[in-house]
This record gives structure tokens, C-alpha cells and sequence, in this order.
């Protein structure tokens, strides 16, 4: 198979595309979307968003040290990106959209009622990297949507129709190729009937 070599670049595709919310000392909430994020560690729960300095949401998640990261379903889409091309020094976002502000369990900085799930978080460390800055930050509580849940409390995460980013666009989730783990299973030995 041919290929060609590129210049570095971000070509680490799909990735999660998330709604982060935040408010600052003053009591203004805002929403940022970024697709630069993901799990950093397991124990404790920790999350990194990246972000550059000038945009108007990272001076607030600095100042408070808290942020909330929404994961947006399919009828969000608009939402999303319209939360990543308009500052909120222009515009109050959670007004224009329709959106609510939903109280937090941990942190002051609002969630997004309408995501089905919201990682509040903790800043731990702001990481300078270049073009964007990395905040690490500790997830102290996790809001799930009880649609989400079966009668014994097991989170079904595909019922809430999420959503991802790929080179430039808004992308459904495809169709389950396996379950964690399905390479290395065990098949189940039948017994023969005698």
C-alpha cells in the first residue's frame, strides 16, 4: 500500500467533541467547544481540555479553577458548533441557544442540562504547550441522565446518541464492532448432546 509522507500535524481523528462549560468570579457562564480533550488517568478520574490562551472561556476556567465538560448528543449539533465559531464576549450562549445552566454537585461552574452527561472537574495543573494550553483536571462528580440507566442502574452510554468530531466534521457514532475485550474472549465450549 502506497503512502505519502506529510508535515506534522493534527491528524488524530475522530475525537470527542465536547460542550465545556465555565463561569467566572463575576457570576458570567459561558460554553467553549473542544475537540482537544480526553481521559488522562483512571485513579483518581482525571480529563485534560486544551485550550488557547485568547479565547474568552480560558481566563475564566484559570480564574475559578473549575469547569464542566458536556458530552452533546445528535440534536445538539447546531449547539456545538455554534459554541466553537461565536465568543462569548459577543454573545451569552446558554441565552441564544435556549440552553440551562444546571447546578453543579462539586464545582461552581454550571453544566449544560440538556447533555446527558457532565464531568465536573477540577483544574490540577495548566500545562503551556504552544498554540493551546493543557488544563488537567481531577473529575469530582459525574450527572447522568436517568434515561440512560436500566432498572438496575447499569449505564446504557449508546442510548444517548452521542456525537464526535472527524477532519471537519460533526459525526454519529457508528454501529458496535465489539466489546472491550471480544479479541481475547473465550468462546463458550458446547456440550454434546449424547
Amino acid at each position: 500500500m502506497a503512502k505519502q509522507m506529510w508535515k506534522p500535524g493534527t491528524l488524530l481523528y475522530p475525537v470527542p467533541a465536547v460542550m465545556v462549560s465555565c463561569k467566572n468570579s463575576e457570576g458570567i457562564n459561558n460554553i467553549i467547544t473542544v475537540a482537544w480533550t480526553g481521559i488522562v488517568c483512571s485513579d483518581p478520574a482525571m480529563l485534560y481540555v486544551s485550550i488557547r490562551p485568547e479565547r474568552y472561556s480560558y481566563d475564566m476556567i484559570k480564574e475559578t479553577g473549575s469547569f464542566v465538560v458536556n458530552l452533546p448528543n445528535r440534536s445538539l449539533a447546531y449547539a456545538l458548533d455554534f459554541c466553537g465559531v461565536k465568543s462569548g464576549r459577543d454573545i451569552n450562549k446558554f441565552e441564544h441557544l435556549g440552553l440551562t445552566a444546571q447546578k453543579s454537585n462539586q464545582v461552581d461552574a454550571p453544566g449544560i442540562e440538556e447533555c446527558p452527561v457532565n464531568l465536573e472537574c477540577r483544574v490540577k495543573q495548566i500545562i503551556p504547550l504552544g498554540s493551546h494550553d493543557m488544563f488537567i483536571g481531577e473529575i469530582l462528580c459525574v450527572d447522568v441522565e436517568d434515561a440512560l440507566l436500566d432498572k438496575s442502574g447499569k449505564l446504557h452510554l449508546n442510548k444517548a446518541d452521542l456525537i464526535c468530531y472527524s477532519h471537519g466534521e460533526y459525526r454519529a457514532l457508528a454501529d458496535s464492532l465489539g466489546t472491550f475485550g471480544f479479541s481475547v474472549r473465550k468462546k463458550p465450549v458446547r456440550k454434546e448432546k449424547k
